[in-house]
This record gives structure tokens, C-alpha cells and sequence, in this order.
């Protein structure tokens, strides 16, 4: 099982551990692979520097998160630029997918979600992703 997760989710896992998006998180790097591009690590890594997060993890948490996800996560050259979301700092989500071959893009993301399903990959929440797992 080939998954990318959107920014928003994984933070969201990161920061409430036990939570729907952590769970979901966890059960794809324990039974599937989590794909990541440079430009989705990038965004990831801007992202968790904000200040807004002080009160949740430390710095050296966050580091550590992101190490970790880059040892357990499949690094995927996007070969194929999509320009089909109507916010266009999404598309770089669906390039990875299509590069990456995936079966799943998790999101709370309503711009990726209203183009469900996108060249054979199923654009799902965190919850939608549970159920499913959960009958495998």
C-alpha cells in the first residue's frame, strides 16, 4: 500500500499522538509505505519551524519526527508536474501520487477531496482511510 499523506495530516499526527491522523499515520508506516517527494519534505520542514507549535513539541522533537520520517519513508522523484487543482499548492501532492504510484492521498484538504478519485488514486480523509484499513 503506496500512501501520501498530506502536510496538514501528518502534522496533526505529530501533534496529537493517539488521534485519528496519528493512528492512520502509524497503521500505513507499519503495513504500507508513506511516499514523500523533496518539495512535500521541504514544505513539511517550513511548516514545523513555526512558532505556533513551541507549546506542543520542542524543536528537537520536531527534528527527530523528521528524521525519522525520512528513514522509514520512500523518497519518490516527481517525473510528472500536475497543474489540476483549483489551489495550485496542492498539485504538488497529486504529482507525488502519480509519481509514486499510489493508492491513497490522505487529506482533509476539501480542494484535493472534490477530485476524488484522480487517475486511479483514491483522494480520502483520515477516517475514510481508517475504515478501510480496518476491513483488510
Amino acid at each position: 500500500m503506496h500512501c501520501v499523506f498530506d502536510t496538514n495530516v501528518i502534522i496533526s499526527s505529530l501533534l496529537f499522538e493517539g488521534g485519528n491522523p496519528s493512528k492512520a499515520f502509524q497503521y500505513a508506516l507499519k503495513n504500507g509505505e508513506i511516499l514523500l517527494s523533496l518539495e512535500l519534505l521541504e514544505e513539511l520542514s517550513d511548516v514545523l519551524r513555526r512558532e505556533k507549535f513551541n507549546r506542543y513539541v520542542t524543536t528537537k522533537e520536531r527534528e527527530e519526527f523528521l528524521e525519522t520520517l525520512l528513514e522509514r519513508a520512500v523518497l519518490v522523484e516527481v517525473v510528472e508536474k500536475v497543474q489540476e487543482c483549483r489551489d495550485p499548492k496542492d498539485d504538488k501532492i497529486l504529482g507525488l501520487a502519480i509519481s509514486g504510484e499510489a493508492e491513497y492521498i490522505i487529506t482533509g484538504d476539501r480542494d484535493l477531496l472534490v477530485l476524488n478519485p484522480f487517475r486511479g488514486v483514491q483522494i480520502i480523509t483520515v477516517e475514510e482511510f481508517l475504515r478501510i484499513v480496518e476491513h483488510e
